[in-house]
């Protein structure tokens, strides 16, 4: 049987690195632990707890807005709101509640689909 311990990394493909960068480090702040480039292709990796955000890019790799979507915990959900409006960056879905949690669906440069989450106070 398998025993899974944490979650490693999620990662989306992304087709313009430097504009993926710039959403991902300039928009959402995120700061990249991991650069690597090989002729195969690029990768990026954002740490931040146990686990990783990556971009990544190589031949037959292509982004989907119906794949898997990271949720990145935010502090302030309201202001990371505001943020993400004042950047024009187009929503996937509003914001909307949950019994456990506040969250939105943005969509990142190609069409990836992201979660902009807060869980509910305990």
């Amino acid at each position: 049987m398998l025993k899974v311990l944490e979650l490693a990394f999620c990662c989306y493909a992304v087709t313009d690195m430097p504009r993926a960068r710039a959403f991902y480090e300039g928009v959402l702040g995120l700061t990249p632990t991991t650069v690597t480039e090989t002729p195969g292709g690029k990768w990026v990796e954002y740490d931040f707890g146990p686990s990783a955000l990556a971009i990544g890019s190589g031949a037959g790799w292509k982004p989907n807005p119906d794949g898997c979507a990271a949720a990145l915990e935010v502090d302030d959900f309201d202001a990371a709101i505001a943020h993400l409006r004042a950047n024009k960056v187009p929503f996937r879905l509003e914001p909307f509640p949950t019994p456990v949690c506040r969250m939105a669906m943005v969509f990142d440069p190609d069409g990836n689909t992201v979660c902009i989450h807060k869980r509910n106070a305990t």
